[in-house]
């Protein structure tokens, strides 16, 4: 087994200040609009599916999925949201991927540009640090929800690639196109999943204590603040109390 090193625990902290904010449904509603806009049918439009996986996890009313597609596909008025992706580079040198979806260019790029110079960060050019991420599907599983033979068993008959033991919870990693079967069948198996999602993770990661890990906890708080930012990628790693501390 290879692990993602602190991939859980930070983004485990994402999902907790996402919760905490409210922002969770607005984010699902956002990427659905924008994702039917390459068509309204999740079977042949697999970003559209991922999402709509994404918003029935998050436990989102049929009725505001239907709505978020309408709006995707003119078939309702809805705001036109642009995609903007930044890279660029936290304290002691974390790398960093910021993807928003905004109705306003000049807002956001000021917004996210701002977060980075006041917490220690820059912005880099397009691509500067996107070859340190890789796609993939993630599914986390608590250990009390299954052993390791039997997930194991499971992930690897229905093509994921990997499980790696994060602590308190198994990490199930697979490429983007097998994520849909792997967790169907994790679920299927009986085993609860305790969060899933389609993501960026790094190959290699950077750990940082004390005060640059406090100034990079910042900066990541100041990003999840923006209405416009999407998702927050990071080969940032730091010890497990050191985030709980912040």
């Amino acid at each position: 087994m290879s692990g993602h090193s602190k991939w859980a625990t930070t983004k485990h902290k994402k999902f907790a200040l996402d919760a905490k904010r409210g922002k969770i449904f607005t984010r699902l509603i956002k990427e659905i609009s924008v994702a039917a806009r390459n068509g309204g049918d999740p079977d042949s439009n697999a970003r559209l599916r991922t999402a709509i996986l994404a918003a029935k996890a998050e436990n989102m009313p049929a009725d505001n999925i239907k709505r978020a597609i309408q709006r995707g596909t003119g078939e309702l008025e809805g705001v036109n949201y642009e995609e903007i992706t930044f890279e660029g580079y936290g304290p002691g040198g974390v790398a960093l991927i910021v993807e928003a979806l905004t109705d306003n260019r000049n807002r956001a790029v000021s917004e996210i540009r701002h977060a980075f110079s006041k917490n220690g960060g820059s912005l880099g050019e397009s691509g500067s640090v996107r070859f340190m991420f890789s796609k993939k599907g993630v599914i986390t599983v608590e250990k009390e929800a299954a052993g390791e033979d039997q997930l194991m068993s499971v992930v690897l008959e229905n093509g994921g690639d990997d499980i790696a033991d994060e602590g308190e919870i198994w990490e199930v990693t697979t490429e983007p196109s097998a994520y849909e079967t792997v967790l169907e069948a994790i679920k299927a198996a009986g085993i609860a999943v305790a969060a899933s999602e389609v993501t960026m993770v790094a190959s290699t990661y950077t750990k940082l204590e004390g005060g640059p890990a406090a100034q990079m906890i910042r900066l990541l708080d100041a990003l999840e603040d923006s209405d416009d930012v999407q998702n927050v990628y990071s080969n940032f790693e730091t010890d497990e109390d050191e985030s709980e501390s912040e």
